[in-house]
């Protein structure tokens, strides 16, 4: 089992990513990427409704405290390949609101929401920082906190140990780590490359950028990240 948690700054791009995925050059093309994930939100806490409603109201809560740059948490959780199938729905769910418990959001808005657009089986969290009431959930020792609540959940679930995010693939889907960072350095690559070309400033070149996905930061330089909800 693999958990990788990370925050961001905006709920509607996370919400967008994870229930549409990556934005395509066309509306067809857009809804079989849609088809393809087969988005579903299992479980609510503290929330309730379609994207939009839930992006509304994360958004809402978030405004209490406009101190936190990055009031978005989000979580995935991936299960090996040899554990497909072995949790229900239910699991998945209780899995969600013990890993809430863990990072101290059980309090606060999140939502659970599963894919079928992958070989190996896998859930996201989306989580708000930010709650009518107490401290804002830390994001400090992320890493150590998710590697105990990982093992702590193969244990009492009886799932695959895995220690390398690479092991919960099937053979033949698996890549390096060098090969992921190289395709993705590509795809930046080639989207600036487009950018420059169609644009005639830096605030088209970072609308361009953000409508593909990306997060921007202009400073002494210029910053991009996948803004599927890290982001």
């Amino acid at each position: 089992m693999i958990g990788k948690i990370t925050t961001g700054k905006s709920f509607w791009g996370c919400m967008k990513y994870l229930h549409e995925g990556r934005l395509q050059e066309n509306e067809e093309l857009q809804k079989l990427e849609m088809e393809k994930k087969q988005a579903e939100v299992i479980y609510y806490n503290q929330c309730f409704g379609n994207k939009k409603e839930l992006i509304r109201q994360f958004v809402e809560v978030a405004a209490l405290n406009p101190k936190v740059s990055r009031p978005v948490f989000h979580i995935s959780i991936s299960l090996a390949h040899l554990d497909a199938h072995q949790l229900d729905r239910q699991d998945k769910a209780d899995i969600a609101a013990a890993l809430a418990q863990k990072f101290d959001f059980a309090d606060k808005q999140y939502v659970v929401i599963t894919h079928a657009d992958t070989a190996h089986e896998h859930l996201h969290i989306v989580a708000n920082r930010i709650g009518y009431e107490g401290p804002t959930a830390s994001d400090s020792n992320s890493y150590k906190r998710m590697a105990e609540f990982c093992r702590g959940i193969e244990r009492v679930y009886k799932l695959t140990e895995v220690l390398s995010p690479n092991k919960f693939l099937a053979p033949e889907q698996r890549v390096s780590q060098s090969q992921r960072i190289d395709q993705r350095k590509e795809s930046l690559k080639q989207q600036l490359a487009k950018a420059i070309k169609q644009c005639h400033n830096i605030k088209e070149v970072k609308n361009y950028m953000e409508q593909k996905g990306y997060e921007v930061e202009l400073g002494r330089g210029i910053a991009y990240r996948p803004a599927a909800c890290t982001v």
